[in-house]
């Protein structure tokens, strides 16, 4: 009976052997999961992080698009404050070729002595905003007065009509007609020209034939140039008085 006995007890201790890996290989497992499993994404490779995405990169002279392997060009004057206010300022106001273009439209193409005192103009004076294209006739004895009538063209305004009074001085007898052409600074409102412009202090030129001088009221500068017989640079020393309308009364 013993040796039954010990002999139980050895198979039991064999059978426990064996079972105690086999517990401890068992987990518990979630139904639902186990039924997704395949449904799973597959692992990523490498690391396990995704693929940057594409992206643009800015260079030294544009914009490098990654995707299309192109690199876009950016344009200097929309990113140049600076570029754009010389450009609006050069579109505000005349231009030395136009200047000397229209003033030989009123003295004749070739004028001597015309195209140098306009640059010489420029370059103490500046560009102007605007300019007058007419013709004048006068009339005295010593002391006369003076009658013009032309167009004004400004460079944002456009073009109007314009007449002006003034005393001439320096002529003998008779009459005279001649043809003028008259620079036109800081002249923001047309309308602004109708008032009186007296002589003010600025330079006076005399080239060849042809004179110039200055006139002032307030911000505004007219600089006429005159040719003509019989013209000395005293002539154009008065005032220019402007109106909408032709006006025989000078004063």
């Amino acid at each position: 009976m013993r040796s039954i006995v010990k002999g139980l007890v050895g198979l039991f201790a064999v059978f426990s052997l064996g079972l105690t890996p086999a517990l401890a290989q068992m987990r518990s497992i979630d139904p639902n999961t186990a039924i997704d499993a395949d449904l799973a994404p597959l692992p990523q490779q490498g690391n396990g992080a995704p693929p940057p995405a594409e992206q643009n990169v800015t260079v030294d002279n544009g914009v490098y698009d990654a995707q299309t392997n192109t690199q876009a060009a950016t344009t200097g004057n929309a990113a140049d404050p600076a570029a754009q206010a010389a450009t609006a300022n050069q579109s505000a106001v005349y231009q030395k070729d136009d200047l000397i273009g229209a003033a030989e439209g009123v003295f004749g193409k070739g004028a001597k002595g015309l195209a140098g005192l306009i640059e010489k103009i420029l370059g103490d004076q500046g560009e102007p905003n605007a300019y007058i294209a007419g013709r004048e006739a006068s009339g005295a004895f010593v002391v006369g007065l003076r009658y013009g009538s032309g167009t004004l063209f400004h460079k944002v305004e456009g073009q109007r009509e314009v007449y002006w009074t003034g005393p001439s001085v320096g002529f003998d007898f008779g009459g005279n007609a001649s043809n003028s052409f008259v620079l036109v600074y800081n002249l923001y409102d047309s309308q602004d020209i109708f008032k009186r412009f007296p002589a003010g202090e600025g330079a006076a030129y005399l080239v060849g034939g042809f004179t110039a001088s200055y006139l002032r009221r307030g911000d505004v500068v007219l600089i006429p140039i005159r040719l003509g017989v019989g013209y000395r640079l005293g002539a154009n020393v008065g005032y220019m008085k402007f109106t909408e309308k032709s006006n025989w009364l000078p004063f």
